[in-house]
């Protein structure tokens, strides 16, 4: 069974053997190493899950990077500073454009005040794009207007990471390969040349096997949504009905939207 906390467990221990290092995002702006992977993790939902793998990580020695909404299912102060104090890197998941209705001035606003708030939990120095599938904006487009970098922020991963030089894996759509149902987290204009080098894939096993055998690049950054993985059947269950659900829509709508 996929996307379950063994098969998580399973997936950092394939790392931990070889000669690879964990950079929270910030740390990967500021200066990359060599064979390094980023652990980025977009707290859509039930936090206390993204808390559970915060503390899988830090009994390993592992850092990650966990972005955090600026709504109830996501802003859970407790979680956010108890995921701080273990090392970890905290983010602004953000998503104003879409909470604003497109009014881009009050969304840089609204994005002000917010990353204002998680700033006083936690020390915040990057941030990512929510997708919000469902919504005709695409919060990216502040910065169309407004520059991040004024407010002190040094990297957002849409923006700053050199994907021809990094592979990109995430989680949506309860996959790995979820790029087919993806309405914005991903990266188009590189997928079609990972999918030619053998770079993408379906299962968390898949990957595992990946690793094991050598085959994936120095550079990866992944991309997971904890509110997936469960160890407990019916919430692994629901999720799996649901998500299904939602890929169908988000078809439809990356269909209708050309």
């Amino acid at each position: 069974m996929d996307f379950t906390i063994q098969i998580y467990h399973n997936f950092l221990e394939s790392f931990r053997t070889k000669d690879i290092s964990f950079q929270p995002f910030s740390n990967f702006i500021e200066k990359v190493n060599k064979s390094t992977i980023v652990l980025r993790h977009d707290v859509d939902l039930l936090p206390h899950n993204s808390l559970r793998f915060a503390k899988i990580q830090a009994e390993l020695g592992i850092k990650g990077t966990y972005y955090f909404r600026a709504v109830p299912e996501s802003w859970d102060e407790e979680t956010i500073k108890e995921i701080a104090e273990m090392g970890h890197e905290i983010g602004y998941h953000y998503e104003n454009l879409t909470t604003c209705k497109g009014d881009i001035e009050k969304a840089y606003e609204d994005f002000q005040k917010n990353l204002e708030a998680l700033r006083k939990l936690a020390t915040v120095s990057t941030i990512c794009m929510h997708g919000s599938p469902s919504s005709p904006y695409d919060s990216k487009d502040i910065w169309k207007k407004y520059d991040y970098r004024s407010l002190g922020i040094i990297g957002e991963p849409y923006f700053d990471v050199d994907f021809s030089k990094a592979l990109y894996l995430t989680d949506t759509g309860r996959r790995w390969d979820g790029y087919k149902v993806s309405v914005r987290d991903k990266i188009p204009v590189h997928q079609e040349r990972w999918n030619k080098e053998g770079l993408s894939f379906h299962s968390t096993q898949d990957i595992i096997n990946a690793a094991n055998a050598g085959k994936l690049p120095d550079k990866i950054m992944f991309t997971f949504h904890p509110q997936r993985w469960h160890n407990k059947p019916l919430p692994w269950l629901k999720e799996l009905i649901v998500q299904n659900a939602k890929n169908t829509v988000k078809r439809m709508l990356i269909g209708m939207r050309g």
